[in-house]
């Protein structure tokens, strides 16, 4: 839960950013991995899960369902309650700020007879649930929900639920995760059309655990088809390095002179490393080192050295697989060689804050060159100037990536940026202003 005492903090102009790092463990993989040990018959054991607050809200959600999960020493361990087991929470499931665990755990509980009430933090509370309700009151589960389809949210579970065919009407990987996890315990074959593919780790993991997947592409969409009821098998998991945590450290080893950082561990799944991809388009030097893959996914060491980055036109198909790392990416723009252009981000202003709005408020307020449009922003970067930075503090709005985005900005300004909260960046990224001063040195 995010602190109601805000932890305002200035950062300041940075040296260069030496050495090796290692970022805590994917948040989307850390999730995913306590939720399926929970649905599998016998114990899962995670090492590198993220301990943030987002994943520790996951497991004591599923604790209240009926799982055991606790520690073993470095490793976390799962006993599940197999699929279809969950027990009906005696009291409301608290999500802080984690938009994934409420709509992934709504997904599981769709199929299963029980109801269960979700609360969260007043960022989350804003949040709309509305895309995930639809398709799972298809499926016959029932929902009261606060205006707006937002939280304090109760639902109900059917058992059996009905199989539908669902096509995303936007991208969205938590919508598709959700509407698979009800699936799990559904009678018959459960189908998800998604036109633009996004994040696949409920898909791998999934099967991985043992469930029964068949994947395909049908007049240019992809298809998912997931067959009900499989008894899942427990797994050794190794979570990888989130891209989503080191795409911070990217963007910061990119903009400030001298800089030559290893980032060692990172999951290079091609559904979240678009970041990188565009980050090379503008020029920056970023080298893969000992590519391997661990469970299903592939994950390799990042070396990045500082660069002159130009501005680029973003493809917008590519927003999907860098759609948390926009706000970082806009700091890097705001710095480069002329004119970055990004379209298609409407996803951007329903997570934790109107991103789009909240990143061309900051960026502003530090002396970039920003123009907001109606999904996305277009940026006229400084040639490689330093920003002026800023002499009040930025809003961000209790939202961890636009806090970690500015401080990044702070590094590559003249005279420090300063953030109003830094209390939330403990959602996803523990310890990154501590590896941020590290690298530093």
């Amino acid at each position: 839960m995010i602190s109601e005492t805000p932890a305002p903090r200035r950062f300041f102009p940075s040296a260069p950013l030496k050495g090796r790092i290692r970022v805590p463990g994917d948040k989307s993989i850390s999730h995913r991995s306590l939720m399926f040990g929970a649905l599998a018959v016998g114990r899962t054991t995670i090492s590198g899960l993220l301990e943030g607050e987002d994943v520790l809200a996951t497991a004591a959600a599923l604790r209240q369902m009926g799982a055991v999960i606790g520690r073993d020493g470095e490793d976390w361990v799962v006993d599940g309650v197999g699929t279809g087991g969950f027990l009906p929470p005696s009291a409301a499931l608290e999500m802080g700020n984690s938009g994934t665990s409420t709509r992934l755990l709504m997904g599981l509980i769709a199929s299963q007879a029980i109801t269960a009430t979700f609360t969260g933090d007043a960022s989350l509370s804003r949040r709309p649930m509305g895309r995930v309700i639809e398709p799972l009151a298809q499926m016959g589960a029932a929902f009261q929900s606060s205006p707006g389809d937002t939280l304090p949210l109760t639902m109900t579970g059917i058992e059996p639920a009905i199989p539908i065919t669902y096509r995303l009407p936007v991208a969205s990987a938590q919508v598709k995760s959700a509407v698979l996890l009800a699936g799990l315990n559904t009678p018959g074959i459960t189908t998800v059309i998604e036109p633009v593919p996004t994040r696949d780790h409920t898909e791998r993991m999934l099967a991985g655990f043992g469930a029964v997947l068949e994947i395909g592409e049908e007049d240019g969409a992809r298809v998912i088809r997931i067959h009900g009821q499989p008894e899942l098998r427990p797994q050794t998991i190794d979570v990888p390095g989130d891209p989503s945590s080191a795409a911070f450290f990217a963007v910061a080893a990119s903009i400030v002179p001298g800089s030559d950082l290893v980032i060692e561990n990172v999951g290079l799944n091609p559904t979240r490393a678009g970041l990188f991809a565009v980050l090379r388009q503008m020029g920056a030097r970023i080298e893969e080192l000992d590519g391997r893959e661990v469970g299903g996914e592939p994950v390799a060491d990042l070396r990045v050295r500082h660069a002159p980055l130009t501005g680029i036109e973003v493809d917008p198909a590519l927003a999907p697989s860098m759609i948390d790392e926009f706000p970082v990416l806009f700091v890097a723009a705001a710095v480069a060689q002329g004119r970055t252009v990004t379209r298609g981000l409407e996803e951007l202003r329903v997570k934790e804050s109107d991103r789009i709005a909240a990143m061309a408020a900051a960026l502003t307020l530090v002396g970039a060159r920003v123009q907001e449009t109606e999904d996305g922003l277009i940026i006229d970067g400084t040639g490689g100037e330093p920003l002026p930075g800023s002499t009040e503090p930025i809003t961000t709005h209790l939202d961890h990536r636009i806090a970690m985005s500015m401080a990044v900005a702070g590094l590559a300004s003249r005279d420090g940026v300063e953030v109003d909260d830094t209390s939330p960046i403990a959602t996803s990224f523990p310890n990154f202003t501590a590896l941020l001063e590290g690298a530093a040195r």
